[in-house]
């Protein structure tokens, strides 16, 4: 059967002419799609137009809208309307992590319902994230952002009419300063690390590989030998690893924008390492991933644990997976003076202002280099005489230092 759009949301019409509405009604706890679909109306008469059906859409979206409507909890909200609905805009990974959240809301509020969500309900959970939680500034600030987000939803498809945290202050994010090592910082944790065993072969590997390359740890987890070029010095970062576990993980290609769908280039000291690493793998059955020791992608627990352990040993800072990333940036710039162009490519950003968003503070140390490159980098010998004639009433010819002017001397400031 031929079915056409009209210019109705939800409304259509089948190849003989005939007008139904289908309403998406959400989600069940397996993430079943549910549809209502309809030809009639409530008094059982078919759809002569497209309006008609319209109007029929429209009332059984307020009926399943508004059933019980404001007495839902927030608690039934997030997980029956909003996560439903989230899962199916953001990628997997995001979910995961952002979803809990929404949760903390849930947990603070209990049983409150919409309609007696009030201003000062919103205001006693900002509070609570900027005091009792024990939270970071910073991330009290996402999770506050994101209750507010929900409650957008809940206006949006009518469950209340108006949000009441809009009323509440937002809370800043303050100021986070990122761990980052140093060059000296990490040239003392490689030479902590022993590669004389296979496994820990692999820690000096993922590290180096890191700190020069500075890709997303779910990147270098979802790296395949595929992706890399040896015999041109390129690698490619097109996928995204999804990982529960070793027998349970999916590399989900990168859908969001061009900028982290990228082909970076790596200095031949990297790809002789990787080649005599790939080689080693072979020894030992691994021919998949990059980063691995058993042809299962790298996780994030297990870095953690790598960069925790080494951090104590080489007596530095410790940072996580994120801070290895932080830590090729500064590389980049405070060490090798990249431009920030350089830098938001090798980063994947999706514009060099959100480079400068986390990184503009390096870029500073960029004066001295430049400062120091300046001087003798310009011919700045000047002639030995002066090949102009001058016409006009000149104060200062052939070296004769004149008074100045009279006309200059009456204008001074205070005559």
């Amino acid at each position: 059967m031929t079915v056409k759009k009209t210019r109705y949301p939800d409304v259509y019409k089948d190849d003989k002419g005939r007008f139904f509405y289908q309403v998406f009604l959400g989600r069940d706890a397996n993430r079943k799609k549910h549809f209502k679909k309809g030809r009639k109306d409530s008094l059982k008469r078919p759809f002569t137009t497209a309006r008609a059906a319209h109007i029929e859409a429209q009332k059984i979206k307020q009926i399943y809208l508004n059933i019980n409507l404001g007495d839902m909890s927030y608690a039934t909200f997030i997980k029956e309307k909003f996560l439903p609905k989230y899962i199916a805009d953001v990628e997997a990974s995001t979910y995961e992590t952002h979803s809990r959240m929404f949760l903390h809301a849930v947990d603070f509020l209990g049983d409150v319902t919409l309609k007696k969500l009030t201003v000062e309900e919103c205001e006693k959970y900002r509070t609570w994230l900027l005091t009792q939680a024990k939270y970071s500034q910073s991330y009290a600030s996402i999770v506050y952002t994101a209750f507010r987000q929900s409650l957008d939803y809940a206006v949006e498809i009518n469950l209340i009419p108006v949000t009441p945290s809009l009323k509440t202050k937002a809370v800043p994010k303050g100021k986070a300063t990122a761990k980052y090592w140093t060059k000296e910082e990490f040239e003392k944790v490689l030479s902590s690390i022993s590669v004389s065993s296979f496994y820990e072969k692999l820690i000096y590997i993922t590290f180096l590989f890191f700190y020069r390359i500075g890709c997303r740890v779910s990147e270098a987890g979802a790296l395949r030998w595929s992706d890399v070029d040896l015999n041109n010095g390129k690698v490619r970062f097109i996928n995204n690893l999804h990982y529960t576990s070793k027998m349970d993980y999916e590399l989900k290609p990168y859908l969001k924008n061009d900028s982290i769908r990228r082909t970076l280039t790596i200095d031949d000291e990297l790809v002789e390492i990787l080649k005599d690493w790939k080689e080693d793998q072979l020894k030992y059955g691994v021919h998949d991933f990059v980063l691995s020791y058993d042809n299962c992608p790298l996780n994030k627990s297990t870095l953690s644990r790598w960069l925790k352990r080494y951090s104590k040993l080489a007596a530095v800072p410790r940072i996580d997976g994120r801070g290895l990333r932080h830590s090729n940036a500064s590389y980049l710039i405070a060490e090798l003076g990249a431009d920030v162009l350089t830098v938001s490519h090798r980063l994947g950003h999706k514009t060099p202002m959100t480079t400068l968003k986390y990184y503009a503070h390096m870029f500073s140390n960029n004066d001295i280099e430049i400062v120091s490159k300046m001087e003798g980098s310009i011919n700045i010998s000047p002639a030995s005489r002066s090949r102009v004639s001058f016409y006009g009433n000149q104060h200062l010819r052939e070296n004769k230092i004149r008074s100045l002017p009279n006309v200059c001397q009456k204008n001074k400031k205070g005559s």
